[in-house]
């Protein structure tokens, strides 16, 4: 039986009348009369009989009323975008591959907005080895976050935030003992972060428009090994504008303004096009922009002295 002789067959037993069920289903009179003799063939009943000069439902049709009824709630449950969602109900683990740097200033803002709605849903963070990757495709990656390249034609993306990158040292580094340019910049030892173990980027193109170039003494592969490395040493190393600004202040660090005109960086997220309707991971995905931008919207730090 099709949908709609489904809700003809609603129609019918609710009105107990051919021409209201015809008003009600848009259609004539006699197009509901054939309507229900289909249905009084189907079902084996006659449904609804002559009563003087209305009609009456038969004990089979009283059986099947509530249930027709409740078959159709179903069936628009179903077909709503949508329906049916309750984060509160929601029994599901999603997966972000992100950078190190990310992960560790929105795991916790993540963690308590997700878990204040549906406290059955967990978050695991993998490390950006999976990004560029048909991870997304293949399904082992919920959304990646971080800077989007390499991804599949079909990839679904949404950008959050553009910064211009800061650099990063201890605060009694030598460089903050008088003004900041660019030579002094690049005298400075510098930590390289790359999984792929480069040394060149956009500082070294910029650098070599001056007739200058830097050292790159020390390449890790993340943002938490270099503000660490910074911390022990004279070599600074790059991060994110406000981010982290506790953690900064407590390594005993403390970021600065880089001497020359670096493009901006664009962080967004990314994800497969057959989980882009789906409630609970459009849920999800709304959580975690608003964990990214919390960080830059929260109340800020101490300033570094200029």
């Amino acid at each position: 039986m099709d949908l709609n002789l489904l809700r003809a067959l609603d129609a019918l037993l609710q009105e107990n009348s051919v021409t209201r069920a015809a008003d009600r289903l848009g259609t004539s009179p006699a197009a509901a009369s054939r309507t229900l003799a289909r249905l009084r063939r189907a079902v084996g009943d006659p449904l609804l009989v002559r009563a003087g000069q209305g009609m009456v439902p038969t004990p089979r049709a009283l059986e099947l009323r509530e249930e027709v009824a409740a078959l159709l709630r179903g069936c628009d449950d179903v077909l709503r975008p949508g329906a049916g969602f309750a984060a509160e109900h929601l029994r599901r683990t999603f997966t972000v591959q992100t950078i190190d740097l990310l992960q560790a200033g929105l795991a916790g803002t993540l963690t308590e907005r997700v878990h204040a709605q549906a406290p059955h849903v967990d978050v695991v963070f993998l490390p950006e080895s999976a990004e560029g990757g048909p991870a997304l495709r293949q399904g082992l990656v919920d959304v990646e976050l971080g800077v989007l390249a390499h991804l599949d034609p079909e990839t679904r993306t949404r950008q959050l935030s553009r910064l211009t990158l800061v650099g990063v040292a201890r605060a009694g580094h030598p460089l903050f003992d008088g003004p900041l340019d660019a030579r002094r910049f690049a005298e400075a030892g510098h930590i390289g972060i790359s999984r792929l173990g480069k040394r060149l980027g956009p500082i070294d193109t910029e650098l070599a428009k001056l007739g200058l170039c830097r050292r790159v003494a020390v390449v890790v592969p993340s943002h938490t090994g270099a503000m660490l490395l910074a911390r022990d040493t004279d070599l600074v190393a790059l991060t994110l504008p406000g981010w982290l600004p506790g953690a900064t202040e407590a390594l005993g660090l403390r970021t600065f303004p880089v001497p020359l005109p670096l493009p901006p960086i664009d962080l967004g997220m990314a994800w497969h096009p057959r989980n882009d309707a789906d409630p609970g991971h459009r849920w999800f995905r709304g959580h975690l922009e608003a964990a990214v931008r919390a960080p830059r919207e929260a109340k800020p730090g101490p300033r570094t002295p200029s």
